[in-house]
C-alpha cells in the first residue's frame, strides 16, 4: 500500500494536526527541509512548547511524513516521498473545493469482497469515505465522476481493482427526492457543522489590515487546520442535493477571504522566523 494517506486522523487542533499544517503550508516553501528549531519556533507562536512539538514530529514520522534528516550538522525535517504527494494532492483539493453542476457525472463503485479480505474491505471504505463517498449500500458507493482518478488509485493500491466495478453515470433516479437520497448516502448534517463551526471560529474582522505577526500566522494556520479536512469529505454536491439552508458556500467564501488576507503576512513571519534563528545560529 501507499507509505502515506491522506493524514485526517488527527483532531483539527490538536497540537499534530496543527503540525501537519504547518509542515504541508510551509516545508515546501523552505526548501524541503527545516531544522528541528525552525519548527519548534513555529509552533511556539502557536501555543505549544517545544516538548510537546518535538512529540509531534515523533508522531509524524511514524505516519510517515517526515524524516528525520542533518544538514551542516543541524537537525532537521524533510518529507517522505509519499508525503510529498499528499501535500500536492492536498493543495488541490484544498484550495480549490469541488462544486457539481446539475449535469455533471457521477461515479458508482460497486464491490464485493470476501471475507478473508476483510481488512481491505475496511480500508477501502474508510479511503472512500475520506475522499468524499457516499454509502448507497454496503457495496455500492456513490461520488462525484472527477473523484474517479482517486477512486481508481485506491482500488489498485489495495490490490482490490478485479473485486470492483465502476458506473459513470448521469443524475441517479431514486424513489424520493434527490435531497432525501443524499442525506441518506451521506452525513450532511455532519457536513454542515464542520463548515459551520469554520465560519463561527474563523470570521474575520471588518477591514483590518494583517501585519505579518505571530498572531496573523497562528490565526492563518488555524483556520487552515479547521478547513483542510472540509474539501475532503464535502463532495461538492449539487443544489438540488442539499438542504436549503446549505452553508457551503458561505464557508468556502470565507476560506477565500483569509487566504487573501492571511496567506501573505503569515508566510512572511514564517521567512522572517527562520532569518532570525539561521542568523542565531542553530545547536
Amino acid at each position: 500500500m501507499s507509505a502515506v494517506l491522506d493524514d485526517m486522523d488527527s483532531r483539527p487542533g490538536s497540537t499534530t494536526s496543527l503540525l501537519r499544517t504547518v509542515v504541508g503550508l510551509y516545508l515546501r516553501d523552505a526548501g524541503g527541509w527545516m531544522s528541528a528549531k525552525d519548527i519548534v519556533a513555529l509552533m511556539e507562536a502557536l501555543g505549544t512548547s517545544g516538548t510537546v512539538t518535538r512529540t509531534a514530529l515523533g508522531r509524524l514520522r511514524k505516519k510517515d511524513v517526515v524524516l528525520q534528516e542533518t544538514r551542516d550538522g543541524v537537525p532537521g525535517f524533510t518529507l517522505t516521498q509519499g508525503a510529498a504527494t499528499m501535500l500536492a494532492r492536498g493543495d488541490r483539493r484544498i484550495y480549490n473545493p469541488r462544486s457539481m453542476s446539475a449535469s455533471d457525472p457521477w461515479c458508482l463503485i460497486s464491490f464485493s469482497i470476501p471475507e478473508t479480505e476483510r481488512e481491505k474491505r475496511h480500508q477501502l471504505r474508510r479511503r472512500l469515505h475520506w475522499i468524499g463517498c457516499g454509502t448507497v449500500a454496503a457495496g455500492l458507493w456513490i461520488c462525484p465522476d472527477s473523484l474517479r482518478v482517486e477512486v481508481e488509485e485506491i482500488l489498485a493500491d489495495l490490490e482490490l481493482r478485479d473485486m470492483a466495478t465502476i458506473f459513470v453515470t448521469e443524475t441517479p433516479l431514486v424513489g424520493g427526492t434527490l435531497r432525501e437520497a443524499a442525506s441518506k448516502w451521506w452525513d450532511l448534517e455532519a457536513l454542515a457543522e464542520l463548515h459551520r463551526d469554520f465560519i463561527s471560529n474563523c470570521a474575520l474582522p471588518a477591514g483590518e489590515s494583517v501585519e505579518p505577526t505571530p498572531q496573523a500566522f497562528a490565526t492563518y494556520v488555524q483556520c487552515i487546520d479547521r478547513w483542510r479536512i472540509i474539501p475532503y469529505l464535502d463532495p461538492g454536491l449539487p443544489s438540488a442535493f442539499l438542504p436549503a439552508d446549505w452553508p457551503g458556500a458561505e464557508g468556502t467564501a470565507l476560506f477565500n477571504r483569509i487566504v487573501a488576507a492571511y496567506a501573505e503576512p503569515s508566510g512572511e513571519f514564517v521567512r522572517s522566523t527562520l532569518r532570525e534563528t539561521a542568523g542565531a545560529g542553530v545547536s
